[in-house]
């Protein structure tokens, strides 16, 4: 698998640092985005430590026309990795938990069309690049959500938004394939990063990040086109949704994960940037 010009967004920390790290060795260039400028630089500089060039880029993904300039221009691009994204809540109300409108259009400014800036500026680059000798012309990978394959009162919006990005990524992947681009989902469950560290309940199948980052690299090198862990968590989400909504919701709501409060809204501010 080639993998001499990598580009990662949500590169400040989480998963996106995990990946940053893991790659980062002589002869790659990685092109790395998120908006805490100072962790940013420090990921830059351990990879740069590990004998990778590594060239930092301070960009918000909701901002489309930024990053259509920074992904164009980058070069030639063997992978990128979509990593940038924010989760939340719902808030008790006086009747109701509920979303405040403002949460709801962050979490799909971010989720889905920060991802969508990602991957559309990527593939229009790596649709100008010549195959390689797999037929290969370059590889693609969002971090979408176990979250994403059910309908969880508690995360309305965040589940949502990462079955947008799942449903994308494998549906135009099935096309991109001719085109020999590889296009991979992760539907992970909780992963221990900065943003998960926030959540105010116990989470079952709790992955250390290194473990994460593991399972992605494996799978993108296996072209898979949906990566998920813990496989017995998306197994039985997949199994819920199966569900009538109301034996559904009738569980959902008896689980201390994701009750109203329970997960503050993350990424409002450069100091806490969005990743996944």
């Amino acid at each position: 698998m080639k993998q001499d010009s990598i580009l990662i967004t949500g590169a400040s920390s989480g998963i996106g640092r995990g990946l940053a790290l893991a790659l980062a060795r002589p002869g790659r260039t990685l092109h790395l985005g998120g908006r805490n400028a100072r962790n940013l630089e420090a990921v830059a500089t351990a990879c740069i430590a590990r004998g990778a060039d590594a060239r930092v880029k301070v960009q918000d993904v909701r901002d489309a026309a930024g990053m259509e300039e920074w992904i164009t221009k980058a070069g030639t691009l063997d992978l990128v990795f979509a990593g940038a994204g924010i989760t939340a809540s719902t808030r008790g109300g006086a009747d109701a938990p509920y979303e405040p409108d403002a949460q709801i259009r962050r979490m799909f400014d971010t989720n889905v069309d920060g991802v969508l800036n990602t991957v559309l500026p990527a593939l229009h680059v790596m649709r100008g690049q010549p195959r390689g000798v797999d037929g290969v012309r370059g590889r693609i990978c969002a971090m979408a959500s176990v979250a994403g394959l059910v309908s969880f009162p508690g995360t309305p919006s965040y589940c949502a938004s990462k079955a947008a990005v799942d449903r994308f990524m494998v549906a135009t992947g099935a096309n991109m394939k001719r085109a020999g681009i590889v296009m991979t989902s992760v539907s992970c469950g909780f992963v221990a990063t900065p943003m998960t560290a926030q959540n105010n309940f116990h989470m079952p199948g709790l992955t250390q990040t290194g473990d994460a980052v593991r399972a992605i690299l494996s799978g993108i090198a296996r072209g898979r086109r949906r990566i998920a862990f813990p496989w017995w968590l998306a197994a039985g989400s997949r199994f819920m949704d199966l569900l009538p909504i109301s034996i559904a919701e009738h569980y959902y709501f008896r689980q201390p994960a994701g009750q109203a409060g329970t997960m503050p809204e993350t990424g409002l501010t450069p100091d806490a940037a969005p990743s996944s």
